[in-house]
Order: C-alpha cells, then sequence, then structure tokens
C-alpha cells in the first residue's frame, strides 16, 4: 500500500516589540537571568496585563501579508497548563476568536509553486526558559522570555514533504524579517516550529493518526525530523502496527524523534475568556492605516527586478532573500544606473568578501554609496573592470570612497584613441618581428600585441579601445601592403 504525507506546522514567531506582550519589561535578548521581571511577569496577584497596541499591529501585517481576515471583534483566552516557566498557571492566548484567519501563501518548491492554507494566526505571550544543570542535578528558571510576544502561525495540513515544509519555513521567515516585525532567527528561538505529521493511503480523504514534533529551531532540523518520522510511521503501518498520538521532541545529534507526552487536545487546557482583558475591536480605519505603513513584499519586489530593472528571475530571488538586500541594491542604482552591473556587484563580489569576512550586510565597510560611484567609474570607463576590482578590495579593507581610491594610485583608465595609438606604434616598432608575421598571416600575433600594450601602460588601457586601435591599425599595414 501507498501512503501519502500530510504535515501542517505551528510556528511561533517571537516579535520584535521593545516591550512585553502585557507590561513594560524589556525584550532585549542576552540579558543576565532575571533581569526583565516585573508584577505582571512574575504573576503576583492584583497585577493587571495591559495589551501592547504594537503587538496588534504587527499580527495585523502579518495576517495581511499572508491574506487573511482581520476580525473585527477577537479576545484573548487563558490556556492553562502547568509548568515551571509559566509563574500563573495559565498562558494568555487566543482560541476561539482569534485575530486573523482563513489566509494563504506562496512557497516554491522544484520551480513550482504551490499555495499552502494558512488556519488561523493568534497573538499569545512566551514562557520562560528552563535551565538544566546536569552537574548539581538543579533545574533554574530564567523569566526574562516570559511574556514576550508571540504570534502562532497555524497552516493548513496542506504540506506533503519535509522539503515543501522547510520551504513553507523560509518563505514566512522572508516575510516576517520583510515587515520587520521579527529577526527570524531560529538560533535565537525568534522562530520556533511545531511539525504535526501523519500518513494516510494515496487517495484517502480522512487523516491518519498524528504525532506532534515539539520546538524545532532550524530548517535542516525540520526536514530531518520530518524525514525520519515519515519513515518511523512507514514501518509501523507496513508492518500491521499502529501510530499512537503523542508529542515527540526530537534529538539531533542522533537524529530521531522521541516520545516526550501523550498529545494534549484543546479541551485538556480548560480554556476560557480571560477576565482581565477586554474584547480586542478592530475598526476598518485602523486596518487601512496599518495596511499604508507596510513596506512591499517580497512577490512585489521580485516582479520589480525583473520587469522595472531587467534582472533574471534567478538574481531577484537572491536580492529578495532579505529586505536589506534589495534595498541595498537599488541604492546602488540609484547612483550608478546600471541594474545588471550593480546586481552583479552586490550578489558576487560584496557578498563574497562579506561572507569570506564573517560579516552581515548592515556592518559592510563599502557602503550603498561607495559602491554605486565605484561602479560608475566602471561603467564609464573611466578605470577597467580589473581595476575596479582592485579598488573594491582597498575599500573593503578602508572603507574609503573610490575616487579618492582611484585620485591616489593613479589609476584612472586611458580612454583617448591617439594617446592609445602612439602607445601601439612603439609597442610594433620594438616587435618588428611579430609585426612581419601577423602580416604574413599569423592573426594570432593580434593578442600578442594587446598583452603588450596592457603591459606598456601597466593595465591602464582601456581593453577594448586598445583591441579596437590594434585592429585598425593592422589592417593599414596589411592594406598598404
Amino acid at each position: 500500500m501507498e501512503f501519502e504525507t500530510v504535515i501542517g506546522l505551528e510556528t511561533h514567531v517571537q516579535l520584535s516589540t521593545k516591550s512585553k506582550i502585557f507590561c513594560s519589561s524589556s525584550t532585549e535578548f542576552g540579558a543576565d537571568p532575571n533581569e526583565f521581571t516585573d508584577p505582571v511577569t512574575l504573576g503576583l496577584p492584583g497585577a493587571l496585563p495591559v495589551l501592547n497596541r504594537s503587538v496588534v499591529e504587527y499580527a495585523m501585517m502579518l495576517g495581511l501579508a499572508m491574506n487573511c481576515e482581520i476580525r473585527s471583534f477577537n479576545r484573548f483566552a487563558r490556556k492553562h497548563y502547568f509548568y515551571p516557566d509559566l509563574p500563573k498557571g495559565y498562558q494568555i492566548s487566543q482560541f476561539e476568536e482569534p485575530i486573523c484567519e482563513r489566509g494563504h501563501i506562496a512557497i516554491q518548491i522544484n520551480d513550482a509553486t504551490r499555495t499552502i492554507g494558512i488556519t488561523r494566526i493568534h497573538m499569545e505571550e512566551d514562557a520562560g526558559k528552563n535551565i538544566h544543570d546536569s552537574r548539581t542535578g538543579s533545574s533554574l528558571i530564567d523569566l526574562n522570555r516570559a511574556g514576550v510576544g508571540l504570534l502562532e502561525i497555524v497552516s493548513e495540513p496542506d504540506l506533503r514533504s519535509p522539503a515543501e515544509a522547510a520551504a513553507y519555513l523560509r518563505t514566512l521567515r522572508q516575510i516576517v524579517r520583510f515587515l520587520d516585525v521579527s529577526d527570524g532567527n531560529m538560533e535565537e528561538g525568534s522562530l520556533r516550529c511545531d511539525a504535526n505529521i501523519s500518513l494516510r493511503p494515496v487517495g484517502e480523504v480522512k487523516f491518519g493518526t498524528r504525532t506532534e514534533i515539539k520546538n524545532i529551531n532550524s530548517f535542516k532540523f525540520v526536514e530531518r525530523a520530518l524525514e525520519y518520522e515519515i519513515a518511523r510511521q512507514m514501518s509501523l503501518l507496513k508492518s500491521g502496527k499502529t501510530v499512537v498520538q503523542e508529542t515527540l521532541l526530537f534529538d539531533s545529534a542522533t537524529g530521531v524523534t522521541k516520545p516526550m507526552r501523550s498529545k494534549e487536545e484543546s479541551a485538556d487546557y480548560r480554556y476560557f475568556p480571560d477576565p482581565d482583558l477586554p474584547p480586542l475591536v478592530i475598526e476598518e480605519s485602523w486596518i487601512r492605516e496599518v495596511t499604508s505603513r507596510m513596506p512591499k513584499l517580497p512577490e512585489e519586489r521580485v516582479k520589480e527586478l525583473v520587469e522595472g530593472y531587467g534582472l533574471t528571475a534567478y538574481d531577484a530571488h537572491v536580492l529578495t532573500a532579505e529586505r536589506s538586500f534589495v534595498d541595498f541594491f537599488e541604492e546602488v542604482f540609484k547612483i550608478c544606473q546600471n541594474a545588471k552591473l550593480a546586481c552583479a556587484w552586490v550578489t558576487s563580489e560584496l557578498f563574497g568578501m562579506l561572507n569570506k569576512a564573517g560579516l552581515d550586510l548592515k556592518k559592510s565597510p563599502i557602503s550603498a554609496q561607495n559602491l554605486g560611484e565605484l561602479l560608475k567609474l566602471i561603467d564609464s570607463e573611466t578605470i577597467s573592470g580589473k581595476m575596479g576590482k582592485s579598488v573594491f578590495e582597498e575599500m573593503f579593507a578602508s572603507g574609503r570612497p573610490a575616487q579618492e581610491i582611484v585620485a591616489e594610485k593613479g589609476l584612472k583608465q586611458i580612454t583617448n584613441d591617439d594617446e592609445i595609438r602612439r602607445i601601439v606604434e612603439d609597442v610594433f616598432n620594438k616587435n618588428a618581428s611579430q609585426l612581419q608575421g601577423y602580416l604574413a598571416g599569423n592573426e594570432r600575433l593580434h593578442m600578442f600585441f594587446v598583452g603588450q600594450v596592457m603591459k606598456a601602460t601597466s593595465g591602464s588601457a582601456n581593453p577594448k579601445k586598445v583591441n579596437e586601435v590594434i585592429a585598425a591599425e593592422l589592417k593599414k599595414r596589411k592594406d598598404g601592403a
């Protein structure tokens, strides 16, 4: 019997607001343990939550970007469970009336586009962090993260392979980073994924028994965890056994999933509306205001790069991998006015040098303005491409502008025809036997003369002009002979 894989993802996005969702404590990453706590975070009696407006607007932005309906009336609920990093004994979340519903996004997989449904997006608070010390056998709790604003994005069970799941997560991360609602850093826990997976016979409509893999924190581990779980469930079903509905953890060291606990259902959490928070009413005027502040999304930027700038689809997707990439490219283009040249230097030369130095674009020693000025010099043939690379390396090392380096090193390219012709004549006179060889039919010597002229000018002559002048002068001599 052949089986079909059915995957749905629940993704938690930690928001980049300055303060937590229901109090004013900082959300800064990397502080000392329990530095950012307060009565609301600690769940002290009488402490009341106050909703952070920015969290609501970030939720609306993401919902609009993922083609969701924004509910005009939504409310918060209490999700009850006991865990040491949850001081109140419940998490403030949303249940029956979330802020966003019924959306979809497009993902690219193997040069094909697939549409993945979005069931809901809801707001909630994060829990703290348990730190287990194996040396002492004790557990410590850091509540800095407790109360940080989260958006949970629940996909429809439309994903059919681990590769599709990874592509979906990359697309989601790209969107939240374009919107600047989260840094999407999986290593720091800003983007975490729970994967629900089941198998069913091909052609069957009813879902199989599902398991849930909790808190996967990298694209690579998502694929590895799902591949292992598919193989595990497949083996069970083909041997006539049943899959047990349970929550699993993925051990990245061994590459296997391990049981964590039995799978909960919503009834286990005893949801009810939070009495400390009134219902949230979102008017159309607020949605219009938020929409007007949203940046262009990746799909729109790709279309602009292809249709407006004449770039290939491949280059457009490379540049839109990050909003900072495409913004930087456009700043370079404003200076040099050559889209293909700007794209080549940004994606190949600059990205290559940054990668080698272990830097991201924000820390680039070469600004978009300075790179644009360098490319302008190359495009106008003031300097050659070879000179440009030498200048670029100096710019990267020093941060100095191109014009300053070109002037200091005397790198200006010789483009005057008469000046190049005088140098060509001198080369002919010094290499009379090679000139006679060319006139006798050895046309390969043309490149010998080009090399000699470039050597005589220390590479400062325009290679295109050199080729043209040499061709004209050789033709004159051939015709005269």
